[in-house]
């Protein structure tokens, strides 16, 4: 039972009982006592507090007895239903702390995870998409009804609850272990800050913000940032999409909610100790092993090349643009890069 309805529960409860002994009072007197005397004469036995009789109980066997009758089980109900309300707030206050110091543990056990400042409108989406991408991720947020929502749509969510641009915020995160954090707060100088603020806390953090003004976009490149994302921007692009090649949108969107798995468009990054280095597109199946679509690759200090020849060398740096199932990429850059020795087949 909740704590709202074992409020309601004890109200209940000692209303029952104080209107239960008006109507006995009410009617051993046989009306002649008034009504408010009868609840008043409820109130003071009750409470025990003895201002004395308005209605006359003393020489009379059956009120005495009712009297008596009433403050054992009136005063029984009461204290029972005060104690189990006392006994709910500890409960829940010991079981809260609890389970924040269970929450914080597994987030200091987390490495190269994700970090979301924010859990708003724009915040719960990006949590929805790295979930869906097999991401460990840790939300910063104040307001407990946005944590809640975001706890309704992704089960076992990591977070911290507090301001994110509080510095102690973004440790108790693991700001300092964190592969990247995404910042979504409404206000652009909130967002300015947190950037500057993660870039000083982790040099090698990738660092992606929201903008809202567009003259904040160097500003915020210069605290940090290796990414800024105008929302009504991406909108905007989204709209004129629409209009002018709906099949592709379809398919993007078919794509994403495919019901033959999560499919996305994704990288894989070959490493510098990965065993395919200097070995052929061929030679590493990514078709075959694992079924995923190689759309094109990226090496340093070049652009992109799209359907790249099986022909093209592997080396250290270059991501894989690969379309497929999410687990299919995961396992996949497990394999390439933690395998130390080709594989045959």
């Amino acid at each position: 039972m909740g704590l709202k309805k074992r409020i309601y529960l004890v109200v209940f409860s000692i209303c029952l009982v104080i209107m239960g002994g008006s109507v006995g009072y009410y009617l051993l007197f046989g009306g002649q006592a008034g009504f408010m005397d009868c609840v008043y004469m409820t109130v003071i036995s009750l409470t025990t507090v003895g201002y004395g009789e308005v209605i006359p109980i003393s020489g009379n066997w059956a009120a005495e007895v009712f009297t008596m009758c009433l403050i054992i089980f009136g005063m029984g109900i009461i204290l029972y239903g005060i104690s189990m309300l006392t006994a709910t707030i500890i409960e829940g206050e010991l079981s809260g702390i609890l389970r924040k110091k269970r929450m914080l543990k597994k987030i200091k056990q987390l490495q190269g995870h994700f970090i979301v400042c924010g859990g708003g409108r724009t915040g719960l989406p990006v949590l929805l998409e790295l979930s869906k991408n097999m991401k460990h991720v840790v939300l910063i947020e104040e307001m407990s009804e946005s944590i809640e929502q975001c706890k309704l749509e992704i089960e076992g969510l990591l977070y911290v609850q507090g301001d994110g641009t509080d510095d102690n915020n973004l440790e108790a995160a693991g700001i300092r272990r964190a592969a990247g954090i995404i910042i979504t707060f409404p206000l652009d100088k909130d967002n300015l800050y947190v950037t500057m603020t993660a870039r000083m806390m982790n040099e090698k953090i990738r660092i992606i913000s929201r903008m809202t003004d567009r003259k904040v976009e160097p500003k915020l490149y210069k605290a940090g940032a290796n990414g800024v994302v105008s929302p009504d921007k991406i909108g905007a692009l989204r709209l004129a999409s629409e209009m002018i090649r709906p099949t592709v949108v379809d398919f993007l969107d078919s794509m994403l909610r495919s019901r033959q798995g999560e499919l996305r468009i994704n990288q894989l990054t070959i490493l510098g100790h990965c065993a395919f280095v200097g070995k052929s597109l061929a030679e590493l199946g990514l078709k075959t092993r694992f079924a995923l679509l190689l759309l094109g690759i990226k090496e340093r200090g070049a652009g992109l090349e799209f359907d790249p020849p099986d022909v093209r060398v592997l080396s250290p740096g270059m991501d894989l643009i690969v379309m497929g199932r999410v687990a299919d990429v995961e396992k996949a850059d497990k394999w390439i890069n933690k395998t130390a020795s080709i594989p045959r087949g």
